[in-house]
């Protein structure tokens, strides 16, 4: 049996009744905006219009190469364009010639989600384990539905207009049919981003284009209008369970998971760092494929490589590793690069190592192996333990909290415990925003140009549907939904698709999720141990070699407070100086964070990373003061000719 593969796709429906095919403006339009993510498909590029539609698709052929060609008719009823991949489909298709007597033309899984649409509607969406974003237009209704998977690995963006109705993998290829980006730019979004260093969903940069959030699901009608739909939403809820009989539940489904996401026709390696995820995945990997091939990546900075480490991982587990080191000089040739791929910011510096990692994955395989989701799901982060160290506190009576509060208001910066009163009396809806926190509200009045909605538009209706959890869980819900969509997986799926390179993601598994789901905390977090994750790294005896069980996570560290000293530190200067955003941001504070960065009065790397990065994207998407080269997904890093170069064109 075989599989379909990666793309981008493309989507438009009419809202004239009497439309007919697009002309010929039109279409070139919708070709033109196609090739924006020719890197996300390139080895088939195929258009159908028809009256009323258009629909495209940039392949990435994994599995069943010569056929499954989409756009993907069916049932002479449905066309549909699918970026994914359904690991179950094959059981589905046996159900779905059992059940409904339903015939195949391919071997591929887009026709099986095409067929599970078509007799099973919107209840087909739970069935499906797998990475997902469709769509699918019924000719017989001229109604057109569109999908994303339960966690969001798979991105698709919306804009409604008066013409009709746009779907795309990418925000790029819907820039073209909106108000110029200019003019545009969603402040609210912008003040998100300054608080969790990316916009988070449904929210884009550019207020007319939004993502469609994971678990939810559309239905278009002409006329009618978006509606809206939720299909799955993902819970914590602590169960009293036996550890072994967890630990084992755990083990059973990621090794079932990893299994299921190794079928391919094409290479498939893994991505390994120094930790348990990574560790675990190559681990299970090698034993159903023992030439499996594994990538790395470190910087040239000391103190801010992990391929020693990793490499000792390989040896132990048998495997070959190759790792890239990625130096300053690449960076800075990068950067406006990774910046235009993602469409919107993220200020998330490993997703740097992540690009060169890919591009050197790129040149062996076409699929690699990735650990994304495991934090989320088992409690992985040091900052999950925060309320079990403030627990003392937080049962205190309401009127000692009041006093502690007055006495860390009236202690000096920088005494010891100020800090820890200051989280103890406040409340953890308060306390908590997600993995990064880069601008307080007070911060951001100061730096904003304009007031800015508070980030608890974004988190406060998810503390509210966990009032009934404790406070480790309710922490790791909010990541579920802000983080990991909005950071993790944006990071994830733009620097492999910027190489032509698919990432699958083992841990983002139907029953790696129902495994991890009914964890209690004692067994995620136990107390008296500075260990995270700890049912996991129980699960992984035996697979996961000693010295990596228990390993501290670092996950690719990047030498941000470093570079912001040197050359990467002058031009960031320059692009502030230099920005167009100044009526958004108050770029000369910003630039008083990096000059005291400069000085070593204080590490201000995450705030003015932050700044530059949307100074960046300002530049390349709003001013277009700096134009980006078509990627080249053959080369893993630049010379230093290429920084000279890059250097050359940024910093006149």
């Amino acid at each position: 049996m075989k599989e379909a593969s990666m793309c981008g796709l493309s989507a438009f429906v009419s809202s004239r009744p009497d439309a007919g095919p697009p002309d010929a403006d039109t279409a070139a339009a919708f070709g033109a905006a196609l090739a924006t993510m020719r890197h996300r498909g390139p080895d088939d590029t195929r258009i159908e219009y028809g009256d009323g539609y258009a629909f495209g698709f940039n392949r990435l052929a994994i599995i069943d190469r010569e056929l499954s060609a989409q756009p993907l008719r069916y049932a002479g009823r449905w066309t549909v364009v699918f970026n994914g991949e359904i690991y179950n489909y094959r059981e589905l298709r046996a159900d779905l010639i059992r059940s409904h007597g339903a015939t195949f033309e391919t071997e591929g899984d887009a026709e099986v989600l095409a067929a599970a649409f078509h007799h099973w509607g919107e209840a087909a969406l739970p069935r499906l384990r797998g990475m997902f974003a469709f769509v699918a237009y019924d000719h017989r209704t001229g109604t057109l539905h569109a999908a994303r998977d339960a966690f969001g690995i798979k991105p698709l963006y919306l804009l409604e207009t008066a013409d009709g109705l746009h779907l795309a993998s990418e925000r790029k290829a819907l820039d073209p049919f909106a108000a110029p980006a200019g003019g545009a730019i969603d402040t609210d979004a912008l003040a998100h981003y300054l608080t969790f260093q990316f916009v988070p969903d449904p929210l884009t940069l550019h207020r007319h284009i939004r993502r469609l959030p994971p678990g939810h699901r559309i239905v278009w009608t002409p006329g009618g209008g978006v509606r809206q739909h939720r299909w799955f939403k993902p819970s914590l809820r602590p169960l009293h369970l036996q550890p072994e009989a967890a630990y084992q539940a755990i083990q059973d489904a990621l090794t079932a998971s990893v299994r299921r996401h190794l079928h391919a026709d094409v290479g498939v390696g893994t991505f390994l760092s120094s930790g348990v995820d990574s560790s675990a995945i190559v681990a299970l990997a090698a034993r159903e494929k023992p030439d499996i091939h594994a990538f790395t990546a470190g910087f040239a900075a000391g103190g801010y490589s992990e391929i020693e480490v990793a490499a000792d991982t390989a040896h132990q587990l048998g495997v070959r590793l190759t790792p890239t080191v990625v130096s300053d000089e690449d960076v800075l040739a990068a950067l406006p690069r990774i910046v235009q791929l993602l469409d919107d910011p993220v200020a998330d510096p490993s997703l740097i190592p992540l690009y060169f990692l890919a591009g050197t994955a790129a040149r062996h395989v076409t699929v690699v192996l990735s650990g994304e989701g495991s934090d989320e799901l088992f409690g992985g982060y040091r900052i999950y333990r925060e309320p079990l160290s403030l627990a003392g506190v937080d049962k205190l009576p309401p009127g000692m909290k009041r006093g502690l509060r007055h006495l860390a208001d009236v202690l000096p910066e920088g005494v010891r415990g100020r800090s820890f009163i200051e989280r103890g009396t406040t409340p953890i809806e308060q306390r908590y925003y997600g993995n990064a926190r880069i601008f307080t509200p007070e911060e951001k009045a100061r730096i904003l140009r304009y007031t800015a909605q508070p980030h608890t538009d974004i988190t406060a209706h998810l503390y509210a549907e966990t009032a009934d959890v404790d406070d480790v869980a309710s922490m790791q819900y909010v990541d579920l939904h802000t983080w990991l969509p909005g950071d993790i997986l944006v990071k994830a799926d733009r620097m492999s698709m910027a190489h032509s390179l698919e990432l699958r993601v083992p841990f983002l598994d139907q029953q790696v999720y129902a495994a991890a789901a009914g964890l209690p905390t004692e067994l995620k977090l136990p107390a008296g141990s500075k260990s995270t994750k700890h049912a996991f790294r129980e699960a992984m005896k035996g697979i996961v070699p000693e010295s990596v069980r228990d390993r501290a996570k670092l996950g690719f560290p990047t030498p941000t407070r470093l570079w912001l000293k040197g050359p990467i530190g002058d031009w960031a200067d320059w692009l502030m100086s230099s920005s167009q955003a100044g009526h958004l941001i108050d770029l000369n504070y910003a630039r008083g964070l990096l000059a005291e960065h400069r000085r070593g009065e204080a590490d201000r790397s995450r705030k003015v990373w932050t700044v530059t990065m949307f100074c960046l994207w300002h530049a390349i998407a709003v001013e277009r003061s700096i134009t980006v080269e078509p990627s080249r997904p053959d080369i893993a890093g630049v010379s230093k000719s290429g920084y000279a170069a890059a250097t050359a064109a940024l910093i006149p």
